[in-house]
C-alpha cells in the first residue's frame, strides 16, 4: 500500500498530471467528452461580446482592453467572440488561457495562446466558463462526525478510499451534522483562484459561469452522484476512483465557499440581461426575410432559436450561475 493522499491531490494527478485527463487528451465538443455553453453554437459568444462591449464603455473605453479566456479549451469562445465583431475589437487583446498543449494548437488566429494568467495588472475581464468545477477539492465524508477523504493506491493500481480523523476544527460551510455517507466538496483552490485572478485587474471584472448551488448544505443533502460526477467521451463515466487520467471529474460549485461576488444570478438571467432576446428576434427577422432563398447567413440566424432554448434551459444551461466580481 502506499501512503494515502487527499482527494484532492488524487484530483490534481488525475486531470493535470503527466497522464492526466487533461495534459493527454480531455475536450470539450460534441466530438470531445462534454460540453459547455460555448459548443452549443455562436450566440452565447455573441453575448458574451455584448458583455464586453459594455464593460469596455464601463471602463471609459480604454485603448487596450485586455480579456482573459480562462480555460480556453479548444478555443470555441474565442472564436465565437471574434466573430460577433464586438465596438471594442480595436482594442481588444484577447487571451485564451489553456493548459493543454494540445487544444492551444487549436486555438484561433487573432488570440493570445498561453499555458497561464498573465501577470496584471490590466484593465479588462477574466472570464472562467466552466473552470471551477475542474479545480481539485478537497472531500468532506460524514460517518459519526464529518471526516476527510484520502485515497490510497493498491499494488495492482485499484484506488480505495480511506477517512481521516473527525475534522478539528469544523470547516465553517459544513452543518455540525449530517447523514451517514453525506458529502461536500470544499473548494479552496476554487477560493484561492478567484481572489488571484482579481489581484490582477487595475479596473474591470472577473466573470465566472458555472454549474453551482447557493450554499454547501445544499449538496449534503443530495445524493453524491448526483454532483460529484465524472464525464467520457459526451456521456458519464466511471466511479471517480476508477481509472484516473481517462475522464473527468467534476462537481457543482458551492458559491457561498468563494469570495461574495458584487453580483450572482443565472445565466438564463444574466443572457437575457445582456441581449440574448435581441440577437434572437435579429436572426428571426432574417431567416424570414432570406427563407426564400437561404444562404449560411440565414442559416446561421435561424439556428440563434435553438441555441437559445437551450442556454435558456430551466434545470440545464440556463440554471447556472453567474458571478461577477468588479475591480
Amino acid at each position: 500500500m502506499t501512503t494515502p493522499v487527499p482527494f484532492e491531490e488524487f484530483m490534481d494527478d488525475a486531470l493535470y498530471g503527466p497522464q492526466g485527463f487533461y495534459t493527454q487528451s480531455g475536450s470539450a465538443g460534441r466530438r470531445g467528452d462534454f460540453l459547455t455553453s460555448p459548443e452549443v453554437g455562436p450566440l452565447f459568444g455573441a453575448v458574451i461580446a455584448r458583455h464586453l462591449d459594455a464593460e469596455w464603455r464601463r471602463l471609459g473605453e480604454p485603448d487596450v482592453f485586455t480579456v482573459i479566456d480562462a480555460g480556453a479549451g479548444p478555443g470555441t469562445l474565442a472564436r465565437s467572440v471574434l466573430a460577433a465583431t464586438p465596438d471594442c475589437a480595436a482594442a481588444m487583446r484577447y487571451v485564451a488561457v489553456e493548459i493543454s498543449a494540445t487544444q492551444r494548437e487549436r486555438h484561433p488566429d487573432g488570440v493570445d495562446s498561453v499555458a497561464a494568467i498573465p501577470a496584471g495588472p490590466f484593465d479588462g475581464v477574466i472570464i472562467a466558463n466552466e473552470l471551477l468545477d475542474n479545480l481539485p477539492f478537497r472531500l468532506a465524508v460524514f460517518d459519526q462526525g464529518w471526516r476527510e477523504a484520502f485515497v490510497d493506491a493498491a499494488a495492482g493500481g485499484e484506488h480505495t478510499e480511506r477517512l481521516s480523523a473527525v475534522f478539528d476544527p469544523l470547516p465553517p460551510v459544513l452543518a455540525s451534522s449530517g447523514s451517514f455517507g453525506a458529502r461536500a466538496p470544499l473548494v479552496d483552490r476554487a477560493a484561492a483562484w478567484v481572489t488571484d485572478a482579481r489581484s490582477r485587474l487595475r479596473t474591470g471584472s472577473l466573470l465566472v459561469i458555472d454549474y453551482g448551488v447557493a450554499r454547501t448544505t445544499e449538496l449534503t443533502m443530495r445524493p453524491w452522484r448526483d454532483w460529484l460526477r465524472t464525464y467520457r467521451g459526451n456521456e458519464r463515466g466511471d466511479h471517480y476512483l476508477r481509472a484516473p487520467g481517462t475522464q473527468d471529474i467534476t462537481t457543482d460549485v458551492p458559491f457561498d465557499q468563494l469570495p461574495e461576488p458584487d453580483s450572482i444570478r443565472t445565466q438564463a438571467q444574466f443572457l437575457q440581461l445582456r441581449g440574448i432576446t435581441e440577437l434572437v428576434e435579429e436572426g428571426r427577422r432574417i431567416w424570414t426575410e432570406q427563407a426564400a432563398r437561404p444562404g449560411l447567413e440565414a442559416m446561421r440566424m435561424r439556428s440563434r432559436i435553438s441555441e437559445s432554448e437551450a442556454l435558456l434551459e430551466p434545470g440545464g444551461l440556463g440554471d447556472f450561475l453567474v458571478a461577477e466580481w468588479r475591480a
